[in-house]
């Protein structure tokens, strides 16, 4: 249950991160070329922190469940 809780956490505030960060690219377009190619860039930084996030997430999610089922053996 908390390893649901804790991946379903850490995967929610990145995606509404990228949502925001997306929208923000979108609607400044129009306006503001130059603001909206840097929020472009921060959104493709932060893809990448994503995946490397996703990754550790992975790892530690196996390590817990590992240990969870070890101490019930």
């Amino acid at each position: 249950m908390t390893l649901g809780v804790r991946l379903t956490a850490n995967l929610t505030a990145g995606h509404l991160l990228i949502q925001l960060i997306s929208t923000a690219t979108i609607t400044l377009f129009t306006t503001i070329p130059v603001v909206s190619l840097l929020t472009l860039l921060i959104l493709l930084l932060l893809t990448i922190l994503e995946v490397a996030v996703a990754i550790i997430q992975a790892y530690v999610f196996v390590l817990l469940l590992s240990l969870y089922l070890q101490e019930n053996i």
